[in-house]
């Protein structure tokens, strides 16, 4: 049989089917009623530009991880929406002249083509867009139950700011001390901020992380170090000539007899009270504005030059009533603990070059057993365990033994407590920024801060307002918005003018999309508690600490005041890689990004989907070929031409092919062997597809399939089409690549005699008996090297088949004349003759 080369029409059929699965409601579910409930979820996008290929890989996985688990009999829930408030979305804006609702909006209806498009289908009664006032409505809602629980609360702090956007940004949004938006080198600033007091749940969060069984390792080792538990001491050193003391936290409390110097953080709130008026104060006041410019990477590089000033003060170290100065210094942070360490330069390595800068003493109280340490000789701090030294009852105790016994003696005097510390902080969720939901509290001058009523909800974001940033809310200068009346007492009164992080809003859209259109409260609980937490949750692994430990903190809190039943969102996680271009990131700034309305117009979007799945392992990295392309295009051809050209496309499943025996092998050897490999096939897709997402060897084996179908084929003497072997294998060929190519599916479906979607399809099952061979092929080797192969029937023992190996013909010339020393069968694989 003479292969021909005719393409598919894709530009004829996958607008047709489009329509036909939205006619039919295909990818839309009653949550009310449901029998084996999927909810599959993908991340939703900013809206702020139109999507790429790049972008195309999370929301083709999830289309076809839907459709595959429809199949599988799931009622399968799967929405979308729109990230839309936020600086990409704003930004967006400013870049393209026009107001930010506007670019939004129009931007969501060209991402909505652009998902038809690839044939990535959603339940669009369910879409949220979380710019609009019946979404945002109930994250102010959320954010006055976390107010009233006392876990948002406003205080003046230093914090990142990013001079492009001019607006603060959360921890988390700065990478490499840059803002993750624009790249802009990130500044600090003292101003008066709003947070959500996610410490409170630190604990909770991390030891929750164990929970999360089928979320990928690094995801959940991300989330573990960002949270950063450590266990230690909080000590309080009294200050020398006052009655106040200063608390330090250490891990090191066996080290606290060797503390020669304090050092502060310049953010610390006391280092202003200490040198207030003191010959000390303008050499710390420089040293403070020089760090408010730099940034905290820098400063807490282990590399970095230590810098301090002396603050004229001293604490009293309560071991043995030393006075020990204290210093502010560059490489300490307010973040980490107290924002006070005590300094121990012969046991820290950074402790140690401060103090040999500066002239500080350095005491030895931990001991190289191996080699006594002197400190005049010392090069670096000793880090390491030892033995006790120079620390009174203490000595000579085990350095790790004594941990415990001074964390004892200190709670017996009253010097300090053990206690756990966190590397979190509180989510900074003030925006001096237009585009985000504005912060539902008032202030009266009366009253204070008062929390505008729920029934006043939402607090609209007005329309007529300069965006551009200025570095100053935008909302200040709307006199029509800051201008109110104050809820308690009637009086005038002012609104708060931030707006709130855009990861406010994404922390529990999922929740939404159960009753999108609730306008009495955010989701009904009970059917809330039904279908989440969400079986499966896509997306990239850039959001491994901001929007899923934010989401999951919320869930949290929603759960202890009662809302839901679960206390974590996502039950299953997969973070895809990115495609990448020239070997890096697709972006519009990098000129490298990839279109997908081009390649869907040249090659149909089928193409362009089985591409993207067959790239790579989809939770890795993945360079965009355009050869690639071509190739998929042209495999999706040999599909459709076999269909064309198989036996009759009047073909029935299940009556037809059901009803045929299934129980063992063809009525021919080349019938039995596709039969094995029909449904090792079906074996091997599904179990990629259950075990991990594996698109790429799923697709590679059904090209195989069709290989060796089209040999199959070219096999037939008699002219016919090869008869029910191939006409099972084209069958299956159809089923396996629908849930990647379901245009192409769905018509060749129809034209194999299919009446309804190939998507109300039972998934087809593989059968353990045609998985038996009854002929095994085995190769012979001699001396290692291969000389023959033989066909050997199954259950054949195994002397029959060395003797059957030792008088091959091709073999013979190879042992003649040699004693033959060895013979070792591998069952089913090889028979190798030692001679």
């Amino acid at each position: 049989m003479i292969e021909d080369t005719r393409q598919y029409p894709f530009n004829e059929i996958e607008s047709k089917w489009q329509e036909y699965w939205r006619q039919m409601r295909l990818f839309n579910v009653d949550t009310k009623e449901y029998k084996n409930k999927y909810y599959c979820l993908m991340m939703f996008p900013y809206p702020s530009a139109a999507l790429h290929v790049g972008h195309g890989r999370n929301y083709i996985i999830g289309d076809a991880v839907a459709r595959y688990k429809m199949m599988r009999g799931y009622d399968v829930l799967t929405p979308m929406g729109f990230d839309a408030f936020g600086l990409p979305a704003e930004n967006a804006a400013i870049k393209s002249g026009v107001h930010p609702e506007t670019s939004t909006l129009n931007n969501i209806s060209t991402m909505r083509r652009q998902f038809s498009q690839w044939g990535v289908e959603y339940d669009w009664d369910r879409e949220v867009v979380s710019c609009l006032p019946d979404y945002y409505k109930w994250t102010q809602w959320i954010f006055l139950k976390l107010y009233g629980k006392g876990l948002a609360y406003k205080k003046k702090a230093f914090v990142n700011w990013c001079p492009s956007c001019k607006t603060v940004l959360a921890n988390e949004q700065v990478v490499d001390n840059a803002c993750e938006r624009c790249s802009t080198e990130v500044t600090q600033k003292d101003l008066e901020q709003w947070f959500f007091k996610i410490t409170h749940y630190a604990d909770r969060l991390l030891k929750d992380i164990g929970k999360l069984t089928e979320w990928p390792e690094r995801v959940k080792t991300m989330q573990c170090n960002w949270i950063g538990k450590s266990e230690g001491v909080e000590i309080d050193f009294k200050i020398d000539g006052s009655s106040d003391t200063l608390k330090c936290f250490t891990t090191r409390i066996d080290t606290i007899f060797g503390a020669t110097f304090i050092a502060l953080a310049p953010e610390h709130p006391l280092v202003e009270k200490f040198v207030k008026g003191s010959k000390e104060e303008k050499a710390v006041a420089e040293l403070v504005r020089k760090m408010r410019d730099e940034s905290k990477i820098e400063r807490s590089d282990a590399n970095v030059e230590k810098e301090g000033a002396f603050t004229g003060k001293y604490v009293i170290n309560p071991v043995n009533g030393k006075k020990v100065p204290i210093w502010v210094a560059n490489y300490i942070l307010m973040e980490y603990g107290t924002g006070a360490i005590m300094a121990v330069p012969a046991h820290d390595q950074r402790d140690f070059e401060f103090a040999k800068k500066y002239k500080l003493p350095i005491e030895v109280v931990i001991d190289d057993p191996k080699s006594p340490l002197k400190v005049e000789a010392m090069k670096e701090a000793y880090m390491g365990e030892g033995i006790m030294a120079n620390s009174a009852q203490f000595n000579g105790l085990d350095s790790s033994v004594s941990i415990t016994k001074i964390a004892e003696f200190f709670e017996e005097k009253g010097y300090g407590k053990r206690t756990t510390q966190y590397k979190l902080r509180d989510w900074l969720i003030s925006r001096q920024r237009y585009w985000g939901a504005p912060i539902p509290i008032i202030y009266c001058n009366k009253c204070g801060v008062v929390p505008v009523p729920e029934k006043d909800l939402p607090v609209l974001l007005p329309k007529n307002v300069e965006f551009r940033p200025t570095g100053e809310s935008p909302l200040k200068f709307s006199e029509s918005f800051v201008n109110t009346k104050c809820p308690k007492c009637g009086g005038q009164a002012t609104r708060e003018t931030d707006t709130m992080d855009t990861f406010v809003d994404s922390s529990w859209y999922y929740l939404r999309y159960i009753t999108p259109k609730l306008d009495q409260k955010p989701f009904d609980a009970e059917l809330v508690n039904k279908w989440l937490p969400v079986d499966q949750y896509i997306g990239g692994v850039e959001h491994a600490i901001l929007h899923l430990l934010y989401s999951r903190f919320i869930t949290k809190f929603l759960k202890d005041i009662g809302c839901v039943g679960f206390d974590e969102p996502f039950k299953n996680l997969f973070t895809q890689g990115m495609i990448t271009k020239n070997g890096i990131k697709m972006s519009k700034s990098k000129g490298n990004t990839v279109s997908p309305d081009d390649l869907i117009a040249s090659y149909g979007a089928d193409t362009v989907r089985l591409y993207t799945l067959f790239i790579g392992p989809p939770e890795k990295d993945a360079e965009w070929s355009d050869r690639g392309v071509e190739g998929a295009y042209r495999f999706l051809g040999r599909v459709w031409r076999l269909v064309e050209k198989g036996p009759g496309s009047r073909v029935s499943r299940p009556a037809d092919i059901e009803g045929r025996d299934r129980q063992g092998p063809g009525k021919d050897k080349e019938d039995a062997t596709l039969r094995r490999k029909i449904h090792s096939t079906i074996k091997k897709v599904t179990e990629d597809l259950d075990g991990g997402f594996h698109f790429n060897t799923a697709i590679s084996a059904v090209m195989e399939l069709v290989n060796e179908t089209y040999d199959r084929l070219a096999q037939s003497t008699d002219g016919s089409s090869g008869g029910g072997a191939v006409a099972e294998a084209i069958e299956t060929v159809v089923m396996l690549l629908s849930p990647f190519v379901p245009h192409i599916a769905e018509e060749m479906w129809q034209k194999l005699g299919k009446k309804n979607s190939i998507f109300r399809a039972s998934w087809p099952p593989y059968d353990e008996k045609a998985l038996a061979a009854d002929v095994f092929t085995m190769v012979i080797q001699v001396n290692g090297r291969m000389r023959s192969k033989i066909d050997v029937p199954a259950g054949m023992k195994d002397d029959k088949i060395k003797e059957i190996a030792l008088s091959d013909p091709k073999v013979q010339p190879f042992i003649k004349d040699k004693t033959v020393r060895q013979v070792v069968v591998v069952p089913k694989k090889l028979v190798n003759i030692v001679a």
